[in-house]
């Protein structure tokens, strides 16, 4: 069985190397809607694969960490990087270009780390990440699986070298989520949200 969750964010970015210059050369924003889709052949002590409400824990907070905020390419101009730092506390930096076939793959990588770092309380059996959409406009998605995700053709990406400003690690329930999913420490979901 499959479940989806949606989550909204606001964001900018430039997309290097694009084909249109409009997206290639200025900062743009736009209103993502990022479809997470889970999936279990099991259900849990609730009949569910699993409970919506524990995906407002650490998943919803990692993926809002986006809003607001500017994802940069690590590898983009230096000059422009330490600007775009130097003016807005909120900034994420990504070792891939961002854009939303990047954004998929990321954010792939993300609840694939806090699904396997959470423990399981209400007999969730085998749920995993099927995929993540990302929806960039209303017309135009992306959509990532976990091969996308992992895939070295498509440019490596590694957890640890994404980067989330002081200010946004500050606004999660635990500043130390992220590194504890570097760590892969466990994160208890506790069975009333």
């Amino acid at each position: 069985m499959l479940i989806r969750k949606l989550f909204k964010f606001e964001n900018a970015h430039i997309v290097r190397d694009c084909t249109t210059r409009r997206c290639s050369e200025n900062i743009h924003g736009h209103s993502y809607k990022i479809e997470v889709l889970l999936e279990s052949n099991y259900l849990d002590n609730g009949q569910m694969v699993y409970d919506f409400g524990l995906t407002k824990r650490s998943i919803k907070e990692m993926i809002d960490s986006f809003d607001h905020a500017i994802t940069l390419w690590s590898k983009d101009d230096t000059a422009y990087v330490t600007a775009m730092k130097t003016y807005s506390n909120r900034w994420i930096e990504l070792p891939v270009s961002p854009s939303a076939e990047q954004f998929s793959r990321v954010i792939y990588l993300i609840v694939e780390r806090i699904l396997a770092c959470t423990g399981m309380q209400n007999g969730e059996k085998n749920v995993s990440l099927h995929s993540i959409i990302v929806h960039e406009t209303e017309t135009g998605y992306a959509q990532g699986f976990k091969e996308d995700a992992h895939s070295e053709l498509m440019g490596s990406i590694r957890l640890e070298e994404i980067v989330f400003s002081p200010q946004v690690q500050s606004e999660w329930t635990d500043p130390e989520l992220w590194k504890k999913l570097l760590a892969q420490e466990c994160i208890q979901n506790p069975a009333k949200v």
